[in-house]
């Protein structure tokens, strides 16, 4: 079945990347999903480009005949000209969305065929430009070519399509395929349908329901499809994730190679001879000690391909963006520490830190590899072990050691922690904020208050002319001034207690929002083994499907329980250390008062 589409609309190019085309013309589309309403396809003459998608009809159905005339079928309905390739731009310069001058087509606009699907992967880097000018997209960024199926992009090679044949046959060393197609019959609900020559005297067969909410989490991250036996992909031995059995339960498998790295010297840069400007972060891994440059555009991209990846993973949460004041130091210096914390947990979950496109992020120079650094890019927004397909790439321990209902309880259990902790987090940060700003503004008030009266009664004691006053009146002063710098290191003092508690608060918070979702896909997965269990109960389900439904259960099940052991753990880490901070600090502060104190006391001895 060939996939094409037919222009309803006539289309002139305007952008390097686009092809031109007349109303009738019928191309041969790349990919049924599009690109932020651009589909890319292959003219008659092999050029390849965008065209709108709201412009043409997709259109599922065989490839058409030799037609009467004799002419080849690759070029029927095709008239003279057909699709032209809009000449490249003279510079070498970052692709851009494009900004053609056509008006889409009314809101209603009839597609026909099947209804075009959201893209889970951007082909195109360009397409996710950010509305902050500082994260624009730009030359070392994107350019108008895919290079994402050159060799060695992220240290692997694409492999194309292969069938089973193909795959039966072998291929490259280390690379296997892996397919959960075989054990289950769909039908209802959109599902595929069963057998068509069942063996005779089998039992009636059942079908696992689909969710009726396609938005779903359990649904759009490609659970519901592992479960379901739809996932089927090559996997390299490099891809695979490995959950262990640990003292206490399923654990990542540690990293054998771990690293940590640096984020320093946040430096002001400008391109467009001054036009723009931007924060350019300098990285150094300690695996390799060679130094990167990035901007917070490109941890946001980073940040973007991850969470579409790992579904059953809590990627960490990047500092917010600012629109205005982003290159003031205060600003800066927050962000710097913020996209610390973050680089602390990538570095330190098992899977994230040896994830392809993460070790790109940390070890590609595109000042210095532009090609190098764009094979990857393209690479990781091509990576097909996405959606249920990820799920293949999860290496468990036998089933056996896993007990449904002990799952179910510990998943529970932790639902009800991180709805608790989320609250007390919130509580925490609220109350801190609130103390912190008390002594910026408030306490700082004060203490000067304080010390501006000492100050005014040692001025009223001065109009005593007596030389025995003096010393007193000295005293007196210097404790008014003990009380103005005890006011500025109250003013001071939440930067180095207050502030670090509430930049991990909110690290944390990040990853609490990110388990609902989490859980949802272990959930729904739990409940497709519930009803598979009662079909066979039944007996409208063979023993042998169901228990495919429950082994790939438990494949989610470990990873899920793998992944909160690993957030318990960072847990009791960070909160440890942090406290340990807060507290030394604090200890320093009232020392610090505790001296300014001493040091007036000490002026009245002599009096």
């Amino acid at each position: 079945m060939a996939l094409r589409a037919r222009a309803l609309y006539d289309f002139r190019s305007e952008n390097p990347g686009e092809i031109s085309g007349a109303r009738g013309v019928e191309s041969s589309l790349c990919s049924e999903q599009d690109i932020e309403g651009w589909l890319e396809g292959v003219n008659s003459r092999g050029d390849r480009g965008l065209f709108p998608a709201s412009y043409v009809q997709v259109i599922r159905a065989p490839e058409p005949g030799p037609p009467g005339d004799g002419a080849p079928a690759r070029y029927a309905n095709v008239p003279p000209g057909g699709f032209e390739p809009q000449p490249a731009a003279p510079p070498a310069s970052a692709f851009q969305p494009p900004q053609s001058t056509f008006q889409p087509p009314a809101a209603g606009f009839p597609y026909g065929g099947a209804a075009l699907q959201p893209a889970p992967q951007q082909l195109y880097g360009g397409y996710q430009a950010s509305q902050g000018s500082d994260d624009d997209w730009d030359d070392e960024w994107d350019d108008s070519s895919t290079v994402a199926d050159e060799p060695g992009a992220l240290g692997s090679s694409a492999y194309p399509d292969l069938d089973g044949s193909a795959a039966a046959a072998g291929g490259a060393a280390g690379r296997y395929r892996l397919s959960t197609r075989s054990d289950l019959s769909l039908g209802s609900r959109g599902g595929a349908a069963a057998p068509q020559h069942p063996p005779s005297g089998a039992k009636s067969s059942a079908t696992v329901s689909r969710n009726l909410n396609r938005f779903s989490t359990f649904v759009k991250s490609g659970g519901e499809a592992f479960v379901l036996g739809e996932a089927s992909g090559f996997v390299k031995d490099g891809d695979k994730l490995c959950v262990v059995l640990g003292p206490y339960g399923p654990e990542w498998q540690e990293n054998p190679y771990p690293f940590q790295c640096t984020i320093d010297d946040p430096t002001k840069q400008t391109k467009f001879k001054g036009m723009k400007s931007y924060i350019s972060y300098k990285l150094v891994p300690t695996h390799t000690q060679v130094p990167v440059h990035r901007r917070y555009k490109h941890f946001d991209w980073l940040y973007a391909r991850l969470a579409e990846k790992f579904p059953v993973i809590s990627v960490p949460h990047l500092p917010e963006k600012q629109a205005t004041g982003r290159f003031e130091e205060d600003f800066i210096s927050k962000r710097r520490k913020g996209l610390i914390w973050w680089m602390n947990h990538m570095a330190s979950h098992p899977v994230l830190a040896q994830c392809d496109v993460f070790q790109h992020f940390l070890t590609c120079p595109s000042s210095t590899d532009e090609k190098a650094w764009k094979q990857g890019k393209r690479k990781a927004e091509k990576d097909e072990m996405v959606g249920a397909n990820f799920f293949l790439t999860l290496s468990t321990p036998p089933a056996a050691a896993l007990d449904l209902q002990e799952v179910e309880s510990k998943i529970d259990g932790f639902k009800c922690f991180t709805k608790k902790m989320d609250d007390s987090a919130l509580q925490l940060n609220h109350t801190a904020n609130e103390f912190a700003r008390k002594q910026v503004t408030g306490f700082k008030k004060e203490y000067q208050k304080v010390g501006q009266s000492f100050r005014g009664l040692s001025q009223a004691f001065e109009l005593d002319q007596q030389a025995f006053s003096v010393g007193l009146n000295q005293a007196i002063a210097f404790t008014g001034d003990a009380y103005d710098a005890i006011g500025e290191l109250f003013a001071e003092q939440p930067r180095q207690d207050l502030d670090p508690v509430m930049d991990l608060l909110a690290l944390y918070q990040g990853h609490l929002a990110n388990f609902p979702d989490i859980i949802h896909v272990q959930k729904g997965a739990l409940t497709k083994v519930k009803e598979s269990r009662r079909h066979v109960e039944e007996g409208k389900m063979e023993v042998q499907k169901a228990d495919g439904i429950q082994d790939r259960c438990n494949t989610i099940s470990f990873a899920t329980l793998a992944e909160i052991h690993h957030f318990h753990q960072i847990r009791v880490r960070d909160f440890k250390s942090q406290m340990q901070h807060f507290l030394q600090q604090q200890i320093i502060f009232f020392q610090k008062v505790t001296q300014k104190l001493e040091e007036a006391l000490h002026k009245y001895d002599s009096v």
